[in-house]
């Protein structure tokens, strides 16, 4: 069954009715949310609190398809109906849910936030948005058609710190931008072979609706479910799918990009079941008022990585070694100073990104640090601009509590469905930024080669990519 059939048959069939926005408005008269939540182990189970942190949101119903899962998140939201398949749940409670929050593996997104959308609910959906590019586009042309409200969970994308360095970029701290470096030394990828044989599935699982629209293999312990499914091309985006999205994020948003031009990932030959444990993917994109005529994009991910690279060359930095790399360092809430060496040194942050531009480079590490400005191999004090673009958009001071700081993407969230402000990362924007890291993981299907890619179209000028950018839906 393709995509379209599927979500027909789900949204129209087997609920057999829509909820008008009337309806909606209607509900939320008393200033109360109604959520109910997709998936609600692992990063869901963080998305729940969150969301629930909110004073005037009201958790109504939970799901997931592992009993553990839904039973732990039952004990702290004892009043919410629960549900091991998603379908059920919308069609039951359709009248009763105001929001739908999808956390759930990569593949799920697509189908239960359209199915969600369908019946016209807000919708916060896990980054990368999607696991095909076709749906991404089909979830930003839905999401505008009925105008709903809708975020992307990248949290750090409300976080001061990306906030600043998107101002600074703007306001033209190192000039137009003509190139970007970003990595992460995860692994999200494996260069093995596919598993042999079968075991047991999991009492408390339901292994047939876990793997949802996507083929259901024999079950593999440590394969799939709980957490090792981002590195298998049926079910996740590999490391740049999931750090990768955090990490393009701020550069993607400060430069104002849309999609790439070309795409080239140098990686292992493809093999059909599995990410590559090392990925460099180079993109070349249209140039903005931020950038110069174009912006070249080189992203680097597995053990190891960056290799070392002349504009990655830190002041003091040992460039007769290997590469190193330190984590954040701490800092006293409250009393974090805005001059760039505090948090400095002559070794990269283990994941981040640097832009290199006309007048001087700014790297921005990941997550939680200042962003630091290089001009002529020496670090340049910046905390006259850094004050400056805090006050003129009311940034106050650095914060560096995730405990404060995490919610506040998901109260945006809650707070737009209440008609209180918008969403910074709606699925207008999560979708193109989504498109890009998918079509860097197409290429790694085709290492060395590169993809020209046609953001009208929706094409590459390969034929033989394009059977990559959707996918059959089973029946399940």
């Amino acid at each position: 069954m393709n995509k379209r059939e599927f979500l027909k048959t789900s949204a129209i069939g087997a609920l057999g009715f829509m909820l008008a926005p009337s309806l909606l408005k209607a509900s939320l008269k008393g200033g109360r949310l109604r959520t109910a939540h997709i998936g609600v182990g692992n990063m869901g189970r963080q998305d729940l609190k969150a969301i629930a942190s909110h004073p005037s949101v009201d958790v109504v119903a939970l799901c997931d398809v592992d009993a553990l899962n839904l039973s732990a998140a039952h004990k702290r939201h004892p009043r919410a109906r629960v549900f091991f398949d998603y379908r059920v749940m919308l069609e039951e409670m359709g009248n009763e849910i105001d929001a739908v929050i999808v956390s759930t593996p990569d593949h799920t997104h697509a189908p239960a936030s359209m199915l969600a959308m369908q019946l016209n609910k807000p919708v916060y959906c896990q980054k990368p948005l999607t696991h095909y590019v076709s749906e991404s586009r089909a979830m930003k042309k839905l999401a505008a058609e009925k105008g709903l409200v809708t975020q992307m969970g990248i949290q750090v994308h409300s976080f001061y710190d990306y906030r600043l360095a998107t101002l600074l970029i703007q306001s033209g701290i190192i000039g137009k931008v003509h190139t970007v470096h970003a990595w992460s030394p995860k692994n999200h990828g494996y260069d093995g072979a596919p598993p042999k044989g079968e075991d047991p599935v999991p009492e408390q699982l339901d292994w047939n609706l876990w793997a949802g629209t996507s083929p259901k293999p024999p079950y593999k312990e440590g394969v799939y479910h709980p957490g090792a499914w981002r590195k298998l091309l049926d079910y996740g985006c590999g490391t740049l799918g999931d750090m990768g999205v955090h990490i393009f994020d701020t550069p993607y948003n400060a430069l104002q990009l849309d999609v790439p031009r070309t795409i080239t990932n140098a990686c292992r030959p493809a093999n059909g079941f599995s990410f590559p444990e090392h990925n460099t993917v180079t993109y070349e994109f249209p140039g903005t008022k931020y950038t110069t005529r174009s912006l070249k994009w080189v992203w680097y991910d597995g053990p190891g990585a960056p290799p070392l690279h002349e504009e990655l060359v830190l002041p003091g930095m040992d460039t007769s070694t290997d590469r190193k790399q330190s984590t954040a360092k701490a800092h006293t809430p409250g009393k974090v100073s805005l001059d760039p060496m505090v948090a400095a040194d002559n070794e990269l942050p283990e994941q981040g990104a640097m832009f290199v531009g006309k007048k001087g480079r700014l790297l921005l590490p990941h997550f939680m640090q200042l962003p630091r400005k290089i001009v002529g191999g020496k670090y340049v004090d910046i905390s006259e601009e850094i004050e400056k673009v805090s006050k003129a958009h009311g940034l106050g001071m650095p914060v560096r509590n995730y405990r404060t700081e995490g919610p506040k993407h998901y109260h945006q969230f809650v707070d737009a469905c209440l008609g209180k402000g918008e969403c910074s990362a709606p699925f207008d924007y999560a979708s193109r930024l989504t498109e890009t890291i998918l079509l860097g993981t197409i290429a790694g299907r085709f290492p060395g080669e590169t993809l020209h890619w046609d953001a009208e179209t929706a094409k590459f000028k390969e034929e033989k990519a394009n059977e990559y950018l959707t996918g059959e839906y089973r029946v399940f």
